[in-house]
């Protein structure tokens, strides 16, 4: 049986696994993340699962089944945070997981499939600008030039620091699972305000969003603020202002599918009140779950910078940081959870997911199922995040149901050929 006590004093333990600061902070392979990650090992042990981890430092454990020859069912998400976030964000998904082996142990319930819960390193970008490094590890798409190109603000290769936790960077390879999931659920925090809004307690994900991130370098002069005439300027700012609003302008364009596009990280060379603005390095992360309405919003975000470096007499070059493609999740298994949410009771609607998760890339593997609950406010990526523990149990209880029908040796999705 799920427990609302167990989730209640593993997050109130969790919660004081942090660097000092607001709200939590456990950036990936740092020593919070690292006592995070050895709380949730104790929790695996706890609930009688075998304990193994793959080159990346991917947690995986695993209650066999009476027929370990069949492939397994995988359950989890991460346990990292941004820089003063949430205590809900992918912890909750991972304690899920941890919690319907504990229940199964508890009722005596014995699984056919094997069942493996699964703690995902490196899910956020915060650390080395790049996300699901984990989940991107263990399905084949994290190269070794990867490693030695993914860096820390401190210069820190992400190779190095895998080497200083005792990890195999060297032989990356290995950390890839090494067969094709029956199935692969996921449980996380909304991060939107949508299920309040229906007063829903839990979103079925019909697909996820990826983005395609751009890092604009904008040539401007640097002036004297008094001496040099507003006629003979090449003010980098205010050709980075342009484009700021441009991509908010032709985002909103997009209504239906619809695209969201944020410029959100700003640099300036020199950077002083009484100097015109010369170097400037722009952001921009442009989503949707619709890989045709994002490539046309982000051809004309290309288009207009053009246009303004042209017009101002300012170069721009521009980086691809990522182009990561929007997952779809298949009509079948949504279909399959919100059953399992109206057997549960769980008032429930579908939706697509804005921000990406880990699920994206077992989607494009094997049949994948997401589940959200709803976050007060709709807040996260903050110290105010929550979530009512009454609403993570409920959605677990779904999420129960699902993996106990997923680890039957005959079920089978409704698409054929697909398991």
């Amino acid at each position: 049986m799920i427990s609302i006590q167990r989730f209640t004093e593993r997050l109130a333990r969790l919660r004081t696994i942090t660097a000092p600061g607001r709200g939590i902070t456990r950036l990936a392979f740092t020593d919070e993340d690292w006592a995070g990650r050895a709380y949730m090992i104790s929790l695996m042990r706890e609930a009688d699962l075998a304990v193994r981890e793959d080159a990346f430092g991917n947690v995986i454990g695993r209650r066999e089944g009476t027929r370990p020859d069949l492939t397994p069912v995988l359950c989890g998400s991460h346990g990292d945070s941004v820089p003063e976030g949430g205590n809900f964000d992918g912890i909750c998904g991972t304690l899920a997981a941890i919690e319907l082996a504990q229940s199964m142990q508890e009722d005596g319930w014995q699984n056919e499939r094997p069942y493996e819960a699964v703690l995902f390193m490196c899910e956020e970008s915060s650390r080395f600008g790049a996300a699901t490094l984990g989940s991107r590890a263990m399905c084949g798409e994290l190269s070794p030039r990867d490693l030695l190109t993914y860096h820390d603000k401190e210069g820190r290769a992400l190779y190095d620091v895998l080497k200083r936790r005792g990890l195999d960077p060297d032989h990356i390879e290995r950390a890839k699972y090494p067969v094709r999931p029956a199935a692969f659920f996921e449980m996380h925090i909304e991060q939107g305000r949508v299920l309040e809004h229906e007063r829903k307690k839990a979103g079925v994900v019909t697909g996820i969003a990826a983005p395609t991130r751009l890092r604009f370098r904008i040539h401007g002069h640097p002036d004297h603020s008094g001496a040099a005439p507003m006629t003979l300027r090449h003010d980098g700012l205010a050709a980075a202002a342009e484009l700021i609003l441009a991509v908010e302008r032709i985002a909103r364009s997009h209504a239906d599918p619809p695209v969201v596009g944020t410029a959100s990280t700003l640099r300036l060379r020199p950077n002083a009140i009484n100097v015109v603005p010369g170097e400037v390095t722009l952001g921009v992360d442009i989503r949707s779950i619709s890989a045709e309405a994002k490539a046309d919003t982000v051809r004309r975000v290309l288009d207009e910078a053009e246009a303004i470096g042209a017009r101002r007499q300012v170069p721009f070059d521009v980086d691809w940081m990522s182009d990561e493609r929007p997952v779809p999740i298949r009509r079948d298994v949504v279909d399959f959870l919100m059953d399992c949410c109206a057997a549960e009771g769980l008032p429930a609607m579908t939706l697509p997911s804005g921000a990406g998760h880990d699920a994206m890339h077992w989607a494009e593997r094997c049949p994948t199922g997401m589940l959200f609950l709803p976050c007060r406010g709709g807040v996260s990526h903050n110290p105010d995040e929550y979530a009512e523990v009454e609403d993570i149990a409920g959605a677990a209880r779904v999420l129960e149901r699902a993996v106990r029908q997923a680890l039957q040796a005959d079920f089978h999705f409704r698409e054929e050929g697909q398991q």
